[in-house]
């Protein structure tokens, strides 16, 4: 099963090589790392552009658009069968691309997994997890899981999932309401009813000031008010493409 693995870069020079090696070291012939590159002010280019890989498909945004379109852009132009999603500043745990596959294989009903992960600090020290995980008894608890979505209080980071390019009509475009991609395509595959939570943790995913995670869980009140009015209007989208896709 070839994958495409989709990273969004935004000024990411900190840890970025580091990132696309332990990514590349899983990856087959056939495989690809999608790059989408948003404008950074950095050497985040450069240091994409130093490795001589064919695997790894660079594009550049001609304008800063943030992250949930610049993932968007990625996983359109993503071109294999299991799409994986990745940050800029983690690593991949040794077998990690394998521990995916094997469940998909096994399971073919299953869109959508996501898996577990370590904590790591700025220095790459593994610290204690403080966000939400998931577990496996819960995957099929669908409308739990869609609650704890609407409540923000579910284990469903971009970082620690993969899909089938079978949602790829469901997932694109992103409205542009969304603010949190991962959460979209979370609440996509759980409305389907394709959803898988594996407890192995596959990554070290990195805790400091600038993560997206650490931003998303300091915002203000009403910006969460708005982020639950969205989540209605997010349930009507899907329902929507649900009578498309399957018409």
């Amino acid at each position: 099963m070839p994958i495409s693995v989709c990273m969004a870069v935004y000024n990411g020079e900190k840890f970025l090589k580091e990132q696309i090696e332990s990514i590349l070291l899983q990856l087959g012939d056939k495989d690809e790392l999608v790059i989408v590159d948003d404008c950074s002010t950095d050497n985040s280019v450069i240091i994409i552009n130093s490795f001589t890989d064919n695997r790894i498909k660079l594009h550049l945004n001609n304008k800063n658009s943030r992250h949930v379109i610049t993932f968007g852009k990625a996983i359109e132009l993503s071109q294999n069968e299991i799409i994986f999603l990745c940050d800029q500043d983690d690593i991949w745990i040794k077998e990690r691309a394998k521990t995916f596959i094997d469940y998909f294989q096994k399971m073919e009903n299953v869109k959508l997994i996501t898996s577990n992960f370590l904590c790591v600090n700025e220095n790459g020290n593994i610290i204690n997890n403080p966000l939400p995980i998931v577990s496996t008894e819960e995957s099929f608890k669908y409308l739990r899981n869609i609650s704890k979505i609407f409540l923000g209080n579910i284990g469903y980071y971009g970082c620690s999932m993969a899909f089938r390019n079978e949602l790829k009509p469901f997932i694109l475009p992103i409205p542009d309401y969304i603010e949190a991609h991962d959460l979209w395509i979370a609440l996509i595959a759980n409305m389907l009813k394709i959803n898988l939570h594996i407890e192995e943790k596959t990554l070290y995913h990195r805790i400091h000031s600038k993560s997206a995670s650490e931003i998303a869980r300091k915002r203000k009140l009403i910006r969460k008010i708005i982020t639950r009015v969205n989540y209605f209007k997010a349930i009507n989208e899907i329902q929507k493409r649900k009578k498309i896709v399957y018409n």
